[in-house]
């Protein structure tokens, strides 16, 4: 599951490590070697062995998931000793499952990355009918992810655009009316639907991709704007402003771009609600008039007439490298159509001179997810024909980085995004039994669900939306990187209905390990757990992706969903 706090791009302790120097990529202990040896011997010995009961691949995800979340491989994080041990132990294990090379003779994709960090304290004035220089952290939040420094917006206008959203297929432009060249845009975070909670209006209490502040900021890149202001609310946003405050100071990590990220706005970031408030009364505006304008359809941006805008931002950058890990069994009959199934590789990572327990291992973040790629691997590889369409074992570094290597992948697929038949994302199994539930992260988006549907009934298990979807989790794995592209994609995982317990029980399960190890140093390995409901998964997964694999049908998105329109434009290249 994904609790992390949805912050930009939070930096693994391990990779700040690595990106300051102090990351070590030399030969593995020997611990790690003779697992590795061990399984390479065997590999070499004879053919992988089909796993098809509970019991057999709850076995392999107990002895991948021990390996990876052990302390020798120190949190995986990317670009140090224990993400290099990672990735070779994937290859080994890939290939002993009987998966060959996905990269054409390789086994990896190179993800380069940049740390961009603040140098002094970033600066916002406005000036006019407001006067004010807002306190860093306290009052706002700014930064920039351009590679170069320093950046700056001098004396720019400043315009509320709304929602600051685009979406032709709903009728709605918030930036109809403006042009945003040049200029700094104040708008509001999520979208019309929570604001309204009608139904009939985006997804009404779920929260679409225009709701998320990736899409705002992007958005008004595309619109020319100079700077971008969120107004941050706790109950729309679904976390208090020190989430804001902790997440987006401090080192940050980007894809490393040709150009910089001179595409993007200049200056991106947050201001508090009171903030807001004080800035529109200068410009004569009434804040919660101005927001219950913008939540209804036809509304035009305004500007904050005497109002202007200044920003500062000076930093430092600094480049690493990781690799995604990715294998495939190539398909007989139609090889370039593949269902890619994704988990991410990478944690946070360790800090040497920490006392006490000082290893963030990642057992169920995401080592499990990771062993669940290996064990389908070897579902797939041991089946009595080869697939008629590829299938793809995609482990991607940097997800705890924000989704950066499977962004990597999107944007520079192996293989073409337009035929890319389905995604399955694997992100956190179930170690506490098998369930009657299964949670769909993003429920009403796609045809993918129908398949799960009949698959979860013939486990005699029910699908349950997710409970809190205006918090927009869909939008916070690898999965995302591949809908954002077009491709229908599939995060859904066990849920706490326990067949032994019950739900009560399930659910104090779940809580405990968000309360007391997600994202802890005690996210670790327990031989004791009950991998049964994951292995119940991965065999729902499995049916899912040799269904697909072997018949010609392309899973649609539902009407009206975001990334429809994406999909339809490629619609040519899969006739």
């Amino acid at each position: 599951m994904k609790f992390r706090p949805p912050g930009l791009l939070v930096l693994p302790l391990g990779f700040a490590i690595a990106l300051a120097g102090c990351g070590d990529s030399g030969t593995e202990s020997a611990p790690v070697m003779d697992m590795m040896m061990d399984t390479a011997a065997e590999s070499t010995a004879a053919a992988p062995e089909p796993v098809e009961s509970r019991e057999a691949i709850a076995a392999v995800l107990h002895q991948h998931t021990a390996v990876m979340a052990s302390d020798e491989f120190e949190g995986r994080a990317p670009a140090t000793r224990g993400g290099q041990l990672t990735i070779d132990y994937l290859v080994e294990q890939f290939s002993a499952a009987g998966a060959g090379p996905g990269n054409g003779d390789s086994y990896l994709q190179q993800v380069d990355v940049v740390e961009i960090t603040a140098t002094i304290d970033p600066m916002l004035r406005f000036s006019g009918a407001f006067d004010a220089s807002p306190a860093y952290k306290s009052e706002m939040v700014i930064g920039s992810r351009h590679h170069e420094s320093p950046v700056s917006v001098a004396d720019s206008e400043v315009v509320f655009v709304g929602y600051g959203i685009v979406a032709p297929e709903r009728g709605w432009n918030d930036y109809a009316d403006v042009d945003a060249a040049g200029k700094t845009v104040v708008m509001l975070v999520n979208d019309p639907g929570y604001a309204t909670q009608n139904p009939e209006l985006f997804n009404g209490n779920a929260m679409t991709w225009y709701g998320r502040w990736m899409y705002k900021f992007d958005e008004a890149a595309r619109q020319g704007a100079a700077g971008v202001l969120i107004v941050h609310e706790t109950g729309p946003a679904g976390y208090g402003w020190d989430v804001v405050e902790n997440s987006w100071t401090g080192p940050q990590i980007t894809l490393a771009a040709e150009n910089g990220n001179s595409h993007l706005a200049p200056v991106e970031g947050w201001i508090t609600l009171e903030t807001a408030q004080a800035l529109f009364a200068a410009a004569g505006m009434d804040y919660a008039e101005m927001k219950a304008a913008a939540a209804e359809p036809g509304f035009s941006a305004v500007a904050l007439d005497g109002v202007r805008a200044s920003m500062n931002v000076e930093t430092s950058v600094r480049g690493s490298s990781s690799q995604n890990v990715i294998a495939a069994i190539p398909g007989s009959a139609r090889p370039d159509e593949t269902i890619i199934y994704t988990a991410h590789w990478d944690h946070l990572g360790m800090v040497a001179d920490m006392e006490g327990d000082n290893i963030w291992n990642g057992a169920v973040d995401n080592a499990t997810g990771t062993a669940a790629l290996i064990a389908l691997a070897q579902l797939h590889a041991t089946q009595p024909a080869p697939p008629q369409r590829s299938v793809v074992f995609l482990a991607v570094t940097a997800e705890e980085s924000g989704l950066l290597g499977s962004q990597r992948y999107a944007e520079n697929p192996v293989y073409p995004i337009e035929t890319t038949v389905a995604n399955i994302n694997m992100d956190g199994l179930n170690t506490w039994g098998r369930v009657r539930d299964i949670v769909v992260i993003g429920h009403g988006s796609s045809e993918l669900e129908d398949y799960l549907a009949e698959v979860a009934a013939a486990q005699d298990r029910v699908i349950v939306p997710e409970p809190t979807p205006e918090r927009g989790f869909y939008y916070r794995s690898d999965h995302f990187n591949f809908a954002r592209a077009g491709v229908p994609a599939l995060y859904a995982e066990g849920g706490t209905d326990s067949r032994d317990n019950g739900n009560d029980w399930g659910v104090e399960q779940s809580e405990d390990y968000v309360a007391n190890r997600y994202h802890a140093p005690g996210d670790e390995y327990d031989p004791n757990w009950d991998l049964t409901g994951a292995a119940e998964d991965v065999l729902l997964y499995f049916e899912i992706g040799n269904r697909l694999a072997n018949e010609s049908t392309w899973p649609q998105w539902y009407e009206g969903n975001e990334f429809k329109q994406s999909r339809d434009a490629s619609a040519a290249a899969r006739r």
